[in-house]
């Protein structure tokens, strides 16, 4: 239920601005407006403003809708003739259809510049460990070197690297990583060959993709706390014991006893800790347990918190108008990552089976709303550029249909013909509901296979 409401709450808060955009642009044009709706079907809510508008919450919450005065969906009064959508000049009308994509970018800008605003921790992308035969080990990468650019361009975190990644996508020939051993201002270039890279992969992932893995500090095995009347405690686990061993598997990390608990609710492990500098087995039965609201299998301990080793992690703060600028850079970079993505569809670099649907859309707006308002209100933001980006694309039915009807009605100074609208708003009605269908299909197998919602598989 939480994750619906915050679904509800991202998706209503995307497509207000989006409507409203419409809305107040049209309104400035001179065009009357009959309905602002939020959702589609009957509504449950619904007021008039002075000038006659009704404004409406409907019972379907997938969308909304701005209806305008308009000659084409029935008969208009002389009087209100010059208030009509048709009757307003072509780049009158182009300012309406834009002005929807262009509100959820001034949205995303807004978004991204409030969470620059409180101070922010980056993480220097530092190789932790390389996978041997990979493309990371055909590059000579190695373990400590920091990654700073990869084709020229600049990677200071994670986020970047990741980005700058994304990019190659599907691509076949050569990348290029500069790199930089700690304590040393001298730069590396390394170079590897990508052959089709994660084409086809449902969930590409581009660090597994590489066979790299990022340096993150491990916690110890070690029990921090002990929760009360959990199976730690009821085994004798107390604070300070190192796990040393499951059913005969050492543990290095916190990680490893994550994993050797996981999946194995009501099947009794045999651990081996050490207290003291004695070894002793204790035997412990995990069991589901539940911490904010979360379930999980578990056995009731805290473990300590590992801290990132110096010049890793980094302080960044912005001012107001510094925070401005990396909210618009942002937001650009977003967008140059979506489009980028689309050609990639396109031409077959990235399978369909990425694409994603409300389900998905669902899941990741509950998990960022747990995680935090600034990791909510970032998602947030993305979403708005997708939003901004996809209703640009020039297929009629979405805004960017519109405006390339428009686009060439302003080159040509007549209109497209009626006929030739007609059978555009068909085909690509065709084209976004076999979309829609696909990423429908991709969510609906995703959560039978246990990857969207963690279902057993």
């Amino acid at each position: 239920m939480l994750t619906l409401f915050w679904f509800l709450v991202a998706l209503g808060i995307l497509v207000t601005f989006h409507e409203f955009g419409h809305f107040y642009v049209a309104r400035r044009m001179g065009v009357k407006v009959l309905r602002f709706s939020i959702g589609f079907g009957k509504p449950f809510v619904t007021w008039r403003d002075k000038l006659g508008t009704e404004f409406a919450i409907a019972a379907i919450p997938l969308g909304g809708y701005v209806k305008m005065l308009d000659e084409r969906e029935g008969p208009v009064a002389d009087e209100e003739l010059q208030n009509s959508f048709t009757r307003k000049s072509v780049w009158a009308r182009i300012a309406i259809v834009a002005a929807g994509p262009l509100a959820n970018f001034v949205l995303a800008v807004l978004l991204f510049w409030v969470t620059f605003m409180p101070a922010r921790y980056e993480v220097a992308p530092v190789v932790g460990s390389v996978m041997e035969g990979s493309v990371a080990d055909q590059a000579g990468l190695e373990a400590g070197q920091e990654i700073i650019a990869v084709d020229g361009k600049p990677t200071p975190n994670w986020q970047t690297l990741s980005q700058a990644l994304l990019h190659r996508l599907g691509e076949s020939g050569e990348i290029v990583f500069t790199v930089k051993y700690p304590d040393s201002d001298l730069e590396y270039l390394n170079q590897a060959y990508l052959d089709n890279w994660l084409k086809g992969d449902q969930a590409p992932d581009p660090f597994k993709g590489l066979g790299l893995e990022l340096f993150q500090p491990k916690s110890e095995p070690r029990a921090s706390g002990v929760v009360a009347d959990s199976p730690a405690a009821a085994a004798g686990v107390v604070a300070g014991d190192l796990f040393v061993a499951a059913n005969g598997q050492l543990l290095a990390t916190g990680r490893d006893l994550s994993n050797a608990i996981a999946g194995h609710a009501n099947v009794p492990i045999t651990f081996t800790v050490l207290r003291q500098g004695v070894e002793q087995d204790l035997v412990i039965t995990p069991r589901k347990l539940e911490a904010d609201g979360e379930s999980f299998v578990g056995i009731g301990i805290r473990f300590p918190e590992a801290s990132w080793p110096p010049g890793m992690l980094h302080e960044k703060r912005f001012s107001v108008p510094q925070a401005f600028v990396a909210a618009v850079d942002k937001t650009w970079s977003t967008s140059t990552i979506v489009f980028v993505s689309i050609k990639k569809l396109i031409v077959g670099e990235i399978s369909t089976k990425s694409l994603s649907g409300p389900f998905t859309i669902a899941k990741v707006a509950g998990d960022s709303a747990k995680a935090g308002w600034i990791v909510f209100v970032t998602v947030l933001a993305s979403l708005s550029v997708n939003l901004a980006v996809l209703n640009l694309l020039p297929i009629p039915v979405l805004d960017g249909g519109h405006l390339l009807f428009y686009l060439i009605e302003a080159v040509k100074g007549k209109p497209v013909s009626q006929r030739v609208q007609t059978i555009g708003y068909q085909l690509g009605l065709f084209l976004v509901a076999g979309i829609m269908i696909l990423a429908f299909y991709n969510d609906i197998v995703s959560i039978f296979q246990g990857r969207l919602f963690g279902l057993p598989t």
